[in-house]
């Protein structure tokens, strides 16, 4: 076997220079003043209804598109108020049609004179389309009104105002009053879109008090209501148009086939200076036998006196994390032990969201320390398509902010007639490692729910055994050793490896991230599962950090502080002229999210690009040509073929009998290339970490590592091979307590 190894060298940073050019129409496309005099109409029944109904100070307009729209077609002109707004600023939600194929409605708040000027520039448009255009403008009229071929007035010609307009039609289906979906019966976690005044304030005009502790954290127009007040809410209008998005708050936690057996005696040695890994779960009981590996705190109410029940489900998630592979050798995976600080944030039955919510933040904002958090608590609630769950968000927000990782159960589904039940919160996490459960045989277990998440991002990301009815998973309990199944427990086998990554062997947890979802893809020709995933984890450590004698597998990590963060000075090794290689690379990161983007959740996008030098561009082996010009690319191809605002990329080639060695090229050398993207116009370009792994299989079976790790030297990287035995000595030394003589 070849030892992993990590690539440290140089990046260029550069920014983009390319401008976007004139705004035109799609080749052969044309647009009508009909079309236009109908939006505009649109817009003055929804300024009639906004102007009456004055509770939000200005309009909500939902937009209304022929496609998935990229961000450079979104409006550009309308809702602009002649260039003193910029439209895209005004968004506060987005999300698809439930009719496919999937069509984007995003919606803007906006002031009624913006709405007005909008009425008047449309009223001005169709006027000149009709008397200088006979009611119709193609593609080819507006490239000569571009080239100054055809002159239109002034007041249009600035900024290219009548063409935009025109281009703004063409990709707007219609505009209309979007109202929330769905009807709600119960406790209630509300997002509202965000409007010119306070939620609470808006709130309290319609008879709904709401307090300060019922309002999230971190997002004031994320509120908690109860049943009565969800009533009113539901009756009033113009609320029903405010309701960005509604979930139920109270979720059950699922509890399924404890099987209990006599229990045996363990021996465990007390703990020394081992990794620590927090659990946010039930109650732990410290009268098991590894007690003195967990350090519990309670974050449930004062007055709360927990029951057996309650002791049983954070105990047996502590029970895998500590000592997983003594209580089950078959699935030993030479991670060794882990202590745990435990935090207790719910009973057995029923729990509060938005309590758990706040105690979550709370919880990792005072223990800095600990880089990897299980979370094995989920909703029975399916998942909306169109917006991320208030949990989620908060997981995410608190990864983007803060050097963490979540490893979060894909929640369970024992009703027997739904066959294909969604996953629950908060197993939509974007920047979470969501894990599912797989039987045994490597199929999917009776009770797995099933992705994607927001119609797009790949959740699960990978799978693990959990158990079934043909093979269970033994935990340590109050009540004695048990039997168990569900996603609860393949979920801390994966924390088990994600800490051993980032403590123990240094791994950024990008990196680790990427290898862990890297390990489960493999060489296999399967596409991603909406129950498996990327694929099965492999059960030792050692398959996910070592790779076959015919494979080279390497690290990189770096930060995105530009357009374009590259290194073209890969040096793979040759033979008899030819590359004789196929590629894989998987690529994580954890960006900034913004719930109330609905659909478009992700804030920041990185594309990759990795394969052969040639003329100073990289010949992709995915043949990616997002960023580089030479051909359009759609974006609803962009996103389900290059993964386009998904925080993990995978790009590979696939073995068959017939894999022929690649051309090599003048400059002998391969390349990467990491280009950013911001979805927000008035969100800054922050600096963003990636992590990259890259595996190169030989395709005769010839071991080339040295050679590479030799060239690499040769070509100014610093090579670090990752072995097991010689990380765990430096760990163990720089965990030591050194007692200075006096």
């Amino acid at each position: 076997m070849n030892d992993l190894l990590q690539l440290k060298g140089t990046f260029q940073q550069v920014k983009n220079s390319v401008g976007f050019g004139y705004p035109e129409l799609p080749p052969h496309k044309m647009v009508k003043a009909k079309h236009l005099r109908d939006l505009r109409l649109q817009l003055i029944n929804i300024y009639k209804f906004w102007e009456t109904n004055t509770i939000i100070g200005g309009a909500l307009v939902s937009v209304y598109y022929i496609d998935v729209i990229a961000k450079t077609r979104r409006i550009s002109a309308c809702f602009s108020n002649r260039r003193k707004d910029e439209p895209n600023n005004s968004i506060v939600g987005a999300k698809y049609t439930d009719i496919k194929p999937e069509k984007h409605i995003i919606t803007h708040f906006i002031s009624l004179e913006t709405l007005q000027d909008t009425i008047q520039l449309l009223e001005e448009c169709i006027q000149l389309l009709e008397q200088k255009f006979n009611g119709v403008i193609d593609y080819i009229q507006i490239k000569e009104i571009n080239d100054k071929k055809i002159n239109i007035p002034n007041e249009l010609k600035k900024n290219s105002l009548f063409v935009r307009v025109i281009i703004d039609a063409y990709y707007v289906l219609k505009f209309d009053n979007e109202k929330a979906d769905g009807a709600l019966e119960e406790q209630s976690i509300i997002t509202f879109y965000r409007t010119k005044y306070p939620i609470q304030e808006i709130l309290k005009t319609v008879g709904i008090e709401v307090s300060d502790h019922n309002i999230m954290e971190g997002d004031n127009n994320t509120v908690l209501l109860n049943a009565d007040q969800v009533k009113i809410l539901q009756k009033t209008t113009p609320m029903q148009y405010l309701v960005s998005m509604a979930s139920p708050d109270m979720a059950t936690l699922s509890k399924k086939d404890f099987d209990f057996k006599d229990e045996k005696s363990f021996d465990i040695p007390d703990p020394l200076n081992e990794p620590v890994i927090g659990v946010i779960d039930t109650s732990f009981d410290k009268n098991v036998y590894f007690s003195k590996w967990v350090k519990s705190e309670s974050y449930l109410a004062k007055d709360f006196i927990p029951s057996d029940e309650d002791y049983f489900h954070g105990t047996a998630i502590c029970s895998i994390i500590v000592d997983g592979p003594t209580l089950n050798k078959n699935l030993d995976d030479g991670c060794g032990r882990f202590k745990v600080k435990h935090f207790a944030v719910s009973d057995s039955s029923k729990f509060s969201s938005f309590n758990i919510l706040q105690s979550i933040e709370n919880i990792v904002a005072k223990n800095k320390d600990i880089k990897v958090w299980n979370l094995s608590l989920g909703s029975d609630f399916p998942i909306n398509p169109n917006f991320i769950s208030p949990e989620a968000d908060i997981l995410d927000r608190i990864q983007y902010e803060n050097d963490v990782i979540f490893v979060i159960a894909g929640t369970n589904n024992y009703n027997e007639e739904s066959k294909h039940k969604r996953i629950g919160a908060p197993a939509d996490s974007i920047n979470g490692l969501v894990v599912n459960s797989v039987k045994f045989d490597k199929t999917s277990a009776r009770y797995t729910r099933e992705g994607p998440v927001l119609s797009f991002f790949n959740k699960p990301d990978v799978s693990y055994f959990g158990g079934d009815k043909d093979g269970k998973i033994t935990v340590m309990t109050n009540n004695g050793l048990a039997h168990v199944e569900g996603t609860s427990l393949a979920a801390p086998w994966i924390t088990r490896k994600m800490a051993y990554l980032i403590y123990v062997l240094g791994l950024t947890r990008e990196v680790a991230k990427a290898l862990i979802i890297d390990s489960a893809i493999g060489w296999s020709n399967h596409g991603y599962s909406p129950t498996i995933g990327h694929g099965i984890v492999p059960i030792r450590i050692e398959e996910i950090i070592t790779s076959q004698n015919s494979e080279i597998k390497f690290v990189l990590s770096n930060t995105s502080k530009m357009y374009n963060t590259f290194n073209y000075r890969l040096p793979v090794p040759i033979n008899q002229g030819k590359y004789p290689y196929v590629a894989r690379a998987t690529m994580c990161y954890f960006p900034s999210c913004s719930r109330n983007q609905g659909v478009d959740y992700t804030d920041s996008e990185l594309d990759i690009s990795f394969g052969r030098v040639n003329n100073n561009k990289i010949v992709t082996i995915n043949n990616n040509h997002q960023t580089d010009g030479e051909g359009p690319v759609y974006e609803i191809d962009a996103r389900y073929h290059y993964r386009k605002w998904d925080n993990t990329k995978v790009i590979k080639e696939l073995i068959k009998d017939n894999n022929r060695p690649k051309k090599v090229y003048s400059t002998k050398l391969w390349g990467i290339s990491i280009k950013s993207k911001e979805r927000l116009s008035t969100q800054k370009k922050g600096e963003l970490n990636f992590g990259v792994v890259i595996t190169l299989k030989e395709i005769n079976g010839v071991n080339r590592i040295n050679e590479f790790i030799h060239q690499c030297s040769l070509n100014g990287w610093i090579v670090n091979r990752i072995n097991i035995e010689n990380q765990v000595e430096i760990f163990a030394k720089a965990e030591e307590n050194i007692i200075f003589d006096e």
